[in-house]
């Protein structure tokens, strides 16, 4: 379950408060009594509460920066836009054209050693292997050509019938074609076996060389463009297209408010009654027609030496209406925290609120002759306990109020209602109608 929850109005009544208290019955509407959910007040010891006057501020705030220095190509956002993260946040492009050139060049010579990996790799072609091994017989049979022609010239110098010089050059003849047989050998040998390992490592060691430039050149690229981390909203530009920019200056500011703090000062004499994970309520002037609870998530042990207050945040998960926060920075805020012992009040579920007028009602389920009828009931709301809250009003412990069905009934209409039960994860379950 959410650690922190807005609390939506279920309705926003546009009748006239005299309207709401009249006691006449309106019309049956078609179909007979409408279905509503209904809770039974409850009454419980709550800790009393004090109001702050806070701010709301992001969670999140980051001045955008270019990594690279070059011109604003494109602008792709202007000051309240909404921007994703990752490359659905792209605020601003900068010009490229050199960097890719470059890239091309790299990665045209990536291919070539690639392809000189892959032909080691594969070891010597069959037909280059036939090749060296006709040469070698071809040696080989001159060789023994050369050794048959040195045997009879040597038998005929000693008998005196060849010249010293014939032999001689007999020799030579078996020696040079012996060194060629002996060549033409040891290159068969080698295409047998193949390249040498260590030609192998160095061919692969310049291609990842080679895709590390790659890399690095596209690294680069992905640097010309301007992204926001995360998702959240434009509330500054500080440069425009065609605007040289150098690396580290600011580009646009983004907020995060899907989810927003509260910031507010407690006295040094009230914060120790001030705990992480209590949930509180939150009043917002600027939407008086909203309810909300937040929960405590930070409390900074380090007091303002001048006012000697603590300074505590209030998580509010804000409520995103067709691409607008309904909760904005900079807002002003009261927060009801806790400021000491506890008082015994009647609590009701935050949705059985009805706004929209002067003042808070609930509508209360009335049993009588059979029929069940409904009346509201004007409050003064109090501190949060979980997914209740505290009222002062004309109620009793036991009373059902309606949590959901509030915003189409009215005063004195009857009602089919069914019991249902909230829980501290702020949901409701159906229980059998305990009348």
């Amino acid at each position: 379950m959410p650690a922190h929850e807005r609390l939506a109005p279920v309705t926003r009544s546009a009748l006239p408060v005299l309207l709401l208290l009249a006691s006449a019955a309106p019309a049956l509407p078609q179909g007979g009594a409408p279905p509503v959910d209904v809770v039974a007040v409850r009454k419980d010891r709550i800790t009393t509460t004090a109001r702050f006057v806070g701010t709301v501020e992001p969670v999140k705030r980051a001045v955008i920066g270019s990594a690279v220095d070059g011109r604003v190509e494109k602008l792709f956002v202007n000051e309240g836009d909404r921007v994703g993260s990752g490359d659905e946040g792209r605020i601003a492009q900068i010009l490229t054209s050199t960097i890719e050139l470059e890239k091309k060049a790299a990665e045209a010579e990536l291919r070539l050693r690639k392809e000189e990996v892959a032909e080691l790799q594969a070891g010597t072609r069959p037909e280059e292997k036939r090749r060296v091994k006709a040469q070698m017989a071809a040696a080989a049979a001159a060789r023994e050509y050369a050794k048959a022609n040195l045997d009879r010239t040597e038998r005929l110098f000693r008998n005196g019938t060849a010249t010293s010089d014939a032999f001689e050059s007999a020799r030579s003849a078996f020696a040079a074609a012996d060194e060629l047989f002996n060549e033409r050998k040891a290159a068969h040998e080698l295409a047998e076996i193949g390249p040498r390992e260590e030609t192998k490592k160095q061919a692969e060691a310049r291609r990842d060389l080679q895709a590390a430039m790659v890399e690095k050149l596209s690294d680069q690229i992905n640097k010309y463009t301007v992204r926001s981390r995360f998702p959240g909203y434009v509330v500054a530009e500080h440069t425009e297209e065609g605007a040289w920019v150098k690396s580290g200056d600011p580009v646009a500011e983004v907020v995060y408010l899907d989810e927003v703090d509260v910031l507010v000062h407690v006295l040094e004499t009230q914060i120790r009654h001030v705990r992480r994970g209590e949930k509180v309520r939150i009043e917002i002037p600027a939407l008086p027609d909203e309810v909300f609870v937040g929960e405590i998530v930070h409390v900074v042990p380090q007091a303002d030496t001048r006012t000697r207050t603590f300074p505590v945040k209030v998580r509010l998960e804000n409520v995103i209406e067709e691409g607008v926060p309904v909760v904005k920075s900079g807002m002003l805020a009261r927060v009801l925290l806790p400021t000491g012992g506890s008082v015994e009040s009647h609590l009701v579920p935050k949705d059985a609120l009805v706004l929209g007028g002067p003042k808070p009602v609930v509508f209360v389920a009335d049993k009588s002759e059979g029929a069940t009828t409904v009346r509201p009931v004007p409050v003064e709301l109090g501190g949060a306990s979980g997914p209740w809250i505290a009222v002062t009003g004309d109620l009793v412990k036991g009373q059902h109020v309606v949590v959901r069905g509030n915003e189409r009934v009215r005063p004195g209409q009857p009602v089919s209602p069914r019991v249902v039960q909230v829980d501290a994860g702020d949901e409701t379950t159906a229980t059998p109608d305990a009348d």
